[in-house]
């Protein structure tokens, strides 16, 4: 690491409305894993996607081994050894695991497609990083996590030397995410240079050498990992100490029980489950990856026909066959995956946070647009959504800032149940709080909340009580005085002492 193989030297980048990098300057240094960090909306991604020739900056320079380089398309960073692990699925859904991991290179035969050496290259990529998936199924077909598995592939894959990790962890298991790290030391040790772009600060201490910090678009510091502390790197980050968000909702009693669910099913999910949320509740459903959690609040939300079982909402048993029955009842769903099932990525934050209450907006048919406003100012100022303007559509703003749109639909909503999945995921450490801080006021409130999270302390902090999953089946439910990592993981993992206790 004693010479630098990328160099960005005044870079900048805008959109319509907004800076996203001005000015950046810093070298990257051969066989290192350089962290890139700042909140939602500080310029990581961007400066990623420059390097990647996704995106081509306004400004400045940006050298290769010492050469000036612009590349008009990720093909030809590909080609001068630059690959790139995407936070959010870049691949064709429609195609095979195999298609979509050979699409830039595809083998032939006499002019035809070579299907088997085509199926042999996509193994050998994903047997270079460890993940057994069938190489012939669609993309479509396979989980968030296993997308994710198969984007870390095709970038491996391209034999690049220098790759961009923009979150790569979001979507993972906690075993491919160990997986991910012995792949990232595997590839430190062939010389290959990391660029790894993350929210989690365990990760960046555990597998970087040196980091730099963005806020607001610019460059803050760049130093060597082990000089700065986890509260030094957060300072820098957003320019103020965040500290461990205690809830208050945790002082109160809770109210009458709002969602009751008795012997919930669903053949090859999940099985006879059952639990209560009481009003002021925070609920926290644990599991690990494939255990069912998910599934059991889309079943609650209407999204799963086949599920059987019993549901009371506010005392009285109910039949929820579709989303339009549970919002009726006061229910609303966060879910895990905010580009696919949170939001209309195409429309702007304005109409995305009115589409629950259209006919609340209306009259005769017609959207009052004055009210749709001033609703959409109000809970964009609660929640501090960053957004050039209210309209701006969704897909132009950070993951963060999209987090908060789907969030504050339902808000808007008020509802009296609230399933959220994931709430944190994608999201920086200021953000992080916000979004705790949120929950909790909502507690505050009355509203009656099952949190899903993979995060155990994000689980641990917020909830009253924890339900705990394991391969579709309810395997104990802990308070909050015996919820510990330990004992969440023991039930989460089916390990029993020799009591027969986790």
């Amino acid at each position: 690491m004693d010479a630098p193989i990328l160099r960005y030297e005044n870079i900048s980048k805008s959109f319509p409305g907004v800076i996203a990098l001005k000015n950046i300057s810093f070298p990257i240094m051969a066989g290192e894993c350089h962290a890139l960090m700042g909140e939602n909306g500080a310029g990581k991604s961007t400066l990623g996607k420059i390097t990647a020739g996704i995106y081509q900056p306004d400004g400045g320079t940006m050298y290769l081994n010492g050469r000036p380089v612009r590349f008009s398309s990720p093909l030809d960073a590909v080609k001068a050894g630059i690959g790139m692990v995407h936070q959010e699925l870049c691949f064709c859904p429609n195609l095979t695991v195999a298609e979509n991991l050979c699409l830039g290179n595809l083998p032939t035969r006499l002019g035809f497609l070579h299907r088997a050496e085509m199926r042999r290259r996509a193994r050998a990529m994903l047997a270079e990083i460890g993940a057994d998936i069938d190489v012939d199924a669609p993309l479509a077909e396979l989980s968030t996590g296993q997308e994710q598995m198969v984007q870390i592939a095709g970038a491996v894959g391209t034999g690049a030397r220098i790759i961009v990790f923009d979150e790569p962890t979001s979507s993972l298991s906690l075993a491919e995410t160990e997986r991910l790290f012995e792949l990232i030391d595997r590839l430190k040790a062939r010389g290959a240079t990391l660029i790894y772009v993350s929210h989690r600060l365990e990760e960046i201490k555990r597998l970087c050498d040196r980091i730099t910090i963005l806020r607001d678009g610019q460059h803050i510091e760049t130093a060597n990992v082990a000089d700065l502390s986890i509260d030094d790197i957060v300072q820098r980050m957003i320019g103020r100490p965040v500290e461990q968000y205690y809830p208050s909702h945790l002082g109160s009693v809770p109210g009458d029980v709002r969602l009751r669910v008795q012997g919930l099913t669903s053949p090859g999910k999940f099985e006879n489950i059952s639990f209560s949320i009481r009003a002021g509740e925070v609920v926290g459903l644990a599991g690990l990856v494939g255990a069912g959690r998910s599934e059991v609040a889309q079943a609650i939300f209407g999204l799963d026909r086949q599920a059987t079982g019993t549901i009371e909402v506010n005392g009285r048993s109910v039949t929820i066959r579709s989303p339009r029955q549970a919002m009726a009842l006061g229910i609303g769903l966060l879910p895990e995956d905010r580009k696919k099932q949170g939001l209309v990525l195409a429309m702007g934050g304005r109409h995305n946070l009115s589409l629950p209450i259209l006919d609340r907006l209306s009259i005769a048919g017609f959207v009052r647009t004055g009210p749709e406003k001033a609703m959409t100012r109000q809970y964009f100022d609660r929640l501090r959504v960053r957004t050039p303007h209210m309209d701006a559509p969704a897909w132009s703003l950070s993951g963060g800032n999209q987090q908060k749109i789907a969030m504050a639909k339902w808000l808007a909503s008020q509802c009296d149940i609230l399933l959220i999945d994931e709430p944190t995921r994608g999201v920086d450490v200021g953000a992080k709080a916000e979004i705790h801080a949120l929950i909790d006021e909502l507690a505050r409130e009355g509203t009656a909340i099952l949190l899903i999270s993979s995060e155990l302390p994000e689980v641990l902090n917020l909830s009253t009580r924890i339900i705990v999953l394991r391969e579709g089946r309810q395997m104990g439910e802990l308070s909050r005085k015996e919820a510990t990592q330990d004992a969440l993981m023991r039930l989460m993992a089916g390990v029993m002492n020799n009591a027969g206790a986790a």
